[in-house]
């Protein structure tokens, strides 16, 4: 029995080889990548940045072609622009330098700490000068510090005197903390904002600081020292 000759056509040439960065299946779904990319990119002409390039504007397959033979990626890093920018950079090494360049944002954007301080209105010395240094420590270690004054009933009829309270407390902690926000009435609370104004010592310093510093070696002693005094047997 004869084989059938197989009449399936010929198979398609293989595409071009994706350009460094462009990896396998970027044709396919491209939903979460952040940057058009190379042939993706829908603009007529490109206003071109980037190393070792001309910079200008330039037809689409002629910034294509440039990014072609630098063996680098066409990124459009601003479609808004008129004509839209794009770099020509290795794309991967875009995307690193992008997500560490937020990491490094986000560690600098540390969690804000906001300690309170409750006075009375009518809060004597001796408590006053006890929270003063409780918001002295806290201003030193970098956190922010919100002091209220709460009025109890009748005692509302004393805000005035809890304003000149709150003030006079930002007026002694000016050299550690700046004012953010003035005091403030709501409800039976009036309050006040102060941030530190220098950012905390890291522990690094502080342990360079307390380390006791190497005494200087004294002279030696001169040789006529050694010698007897005079008179002396």
């Amino acid at each position: 029995m004869e084989k059938k000759p197989n009449f399936g056509g010929f198979s398609r040439p293989a595409g071009p080889k994706p350009r460094p960065g462009q990896g396998k299946g970027r044709g396919g779904d491209r939903r979460n990548d952040p940057y058009a990319t190379n042939q993706y990119i829908r603009a007529r002409e490109v206003r071109l940045v980037g190393d070792n390039v001309e910079q200008g504007i330039y037809p689409i397959a002629q910034a294509l072609k440039i990014a072609e033979n630098l063996e680098l990626d066409l990124v459009e890093i601003s479609p808004t622009a008129e004509p839209p920018v794009c770099r020509v950079i290795d794309y991967q090494k875009f995307l690193y330098q992008q997500k560490k360049r937020q990491k490094e944002q986000k560690q600098k954007a540390a969690k804000v700490v906001v300690k309170e301080i409750r006075f009375g209105p009518q809060t004597d010395d001796h408590d006053y000068n006890f929270k003063l240094k409780h918001a002295q420590g806290f201003l030193k270690e970098g956190s922010k510090v919100k002091a209220y004054v709460f009025f109890r009933g009748r005692s509302i009829l004393f805000k005035e005197q809890g304003e000149v309270l709150l003030l006079r407390f930002a007026n002694d902690l000016e050299e550690l903390g700046k004012v953010e926000m003035m005091p403030v009435l709501e409800g039976k609370r009036m309050s006040i904002m102060l941030a530190p104004l220098k950012a905390p010592a890291k522990k690094e310093d502080k342990a360079k600081s307390q380390k006791p510093q190497a005494k200087p070696q004294s002279a030696p002693k001169p040789a006529d020292a050694e010698k007897e005094a005079p008179g002396e047997e």
